[in-house]
């Protein structure tokens, strides 16, 4: 699963932009705006999913799920929730 905030994320540790990622992945720009727009885990057709986070990993983007480790070095973010108080 991929949310909206890492596939902006993505992008922006690569230094590419909407149309770019949909060149890389084969899918549509529209599908991609559609993608980022969404609230949350990005829901749509599966095989479009698969080309994005294909397309992110080739292109060196390590996706982390929620308390999951990152076991290979290199740079990244990784949002966590602020404390409470």
């Amino acid at each position: 699963m991929i949310t909206s905030s890492q596939m902006r994320a993505a992008r922006a540790l690569l230094g590419i932009d909407q149309k770019t990622l949909a060149e890389l992945s084969g899918v549509s720009l529209p599908t991609i705006q559609r993608m980022e727009a969404s609230d949350g885990v990005v829901r749509g057709v599966v095989d479009s999913l698969t080309k994005v986070v294909d397309a992110l990993n080739r292109a060196g983007i390590e996706l982390i799920g929620d308390n999951a480790r990152s076991e290979s070095g290199g740079r990244g973010v990784r949002y966590r929730e602020p404390p409470q108080g």
